[in-house]
């Protein structure tokens, strides 16, 4: 495997996650969570979320970086069904980081 930029490995799956948006082939993992809508979608990160804690807090490292990657994953689903791209979020990671930068 390649080293690539991971900002720009997202941007790209973030690419072919809204393409699978805008075909919505049949047998499609994620077109089935397009259709399933906003509230299943929000419940998968949910879930994924979940299980990221239990594997930091009782797993192991190897099953932490699995089920982060899962949740990653949809987390950036929803962010397209919300017309949303994870640049934002990293945007907002790097707007945290000026020392004007106030919470919200």
């Amino acid at each position: 495997m390649t080293e690539q930029n991971p900002l720009l490995f997202l941007s790209e799956l973030q690419d072919f996650i809204e393409k699978r948006h805008e075909e919505m082939p049949e047998g499609s993992y994620t077109t089935s969570l397009f259709k399933d809508g906003l509230n299943r979608m929000a419940q998968k990160v949910g879930e994924e979320a979940l299980e990221l804690v239990i594997e930091a807090t009782n797993g192991t490292d190897d099953r932490l970086i699995y089920e982060g990657s899962d949740m990653l994953y949809h987390l950036i689903v929803l962010l397209t069904s919300k017309g949303l791209r994870i640049e934002q979020l990293a945007s907002e990671l790097i707007e945290r980081h000026n020392p004007g930068w106030k919470k919200h």
